[in-house]
């Protein structure tokens, strides 16, 4: 796969930039997304001219809000257990040997901001915001998304963010430690550019080992990940989480409370 809708593909100085190209969107992602991110991300990753990888989102507005609720009726329009290859697209950020920065030009909401918690760095636009909002539309990440983030952020901070659904600034996850470094959107490409060409001065090898290194300690995550999706799969069947994507697409707060086994009677 060469020719790209939903992603752009730049290789510059060693630096391989991963782009979402959905700005209609805010930058969600659909299954044709998530296959060409995959795509791209094993086509640098495994380039031995490219050192660091750095995945965006265009414009200023949005990282990635997570998966495209347009797409969702039961179940994304793509492949995998859940109709989007997630599980494959958090594994080979993980598995690629080299740095992923996530630079994050705006909202990283939902799977965006579990997109930034696989990232191995993230530097973010002061303007940018964090978030999920799983409970809130009938989801969750039920792996790297919840159990990988309470240990970069601490697992009350974790709890918090997933059942309160609230919306954190940039320095709010950088105090956190969701994120590395804030800068004005002006100046984000020439920070990233900065952390890109120190790490571009390090030895490979040590970095691909650090990376393995990190990774082992969570890695039991993906088996946690595998069995949640399977869940989740499940879970998108039933009413309750259907209530959540049709409040979303009617802009409407959604009533979980409601008794749904009277549906259809």
């Amino acid at each position: 796969m060469t020719n790209y809708t939903d992603i752009l593909y730049e290789v510059k100085d060693g630096v391989a930039r991963i782009t979402i190209n959905r700005p209609e969107k805010y930058n969600a992602f659909r299954g044709k997304t998530c296959d060409e991110l995959i795509d791209a991300f094993q086509r640098a990753g495994w380039d031995k001219s490219i050192g660091v990888i750095v995945l965006t989102g265009v414009g200023e507005k949005a990282f990635c809000t997570g998966g495209d609720q347009s797409a969702h009726d039961g179940g994304y329009d793509g492949r995998g257990t859940i109709g989007l290859p997630v599980e494959e697209l958090q594994t080979i950020i993980r598995d690629v040997p080299k740095p992923v920065i996530a630079r994050v030009n705006g909202y990283a909401i939902g799977g965006g901001n579990v997109l930034v918690t696989c990232c191995d760095l993230a530097i973010a636009a002061d303007s940018a915001q964090f978030g999920q909002v799983g409970p809130k539309v009938g989801s969750v990440d039920p792996g790297f998304g919840t159990a990988l983030l309470s240990r970069v952020v601490g697992e009350k901070r974790a709890r918090e963010i997933w059942f309160m659904c609230r919306r954190y600034k940039a320095q709010d996850a950088l105090a956190m430690g969701l994120i590395n470094a804030v800068v004005p959107m002006v100046d984000l490409d020439a920070e990233v550019d900065l952390w890109c060409r120190e790490l571009m001065e390090k030895s490979p090898t040590a970095l691909a080992i650090a990376k393995k290194s990190f990774n082992a300690d969570s890695e039991s995550i993906r088996g946690i990940s595998a069995m949640g999706m399977q869940a989740l799969a499940l879970y998108y069947d039933s009413a309750e989480s259907q209530e959540g994507v049709k409040a979303f697409l009617e802009k409407r707060k959604p009533d979980f409370r409601q008794d749904f086994s009277k549906k259809g009677e």
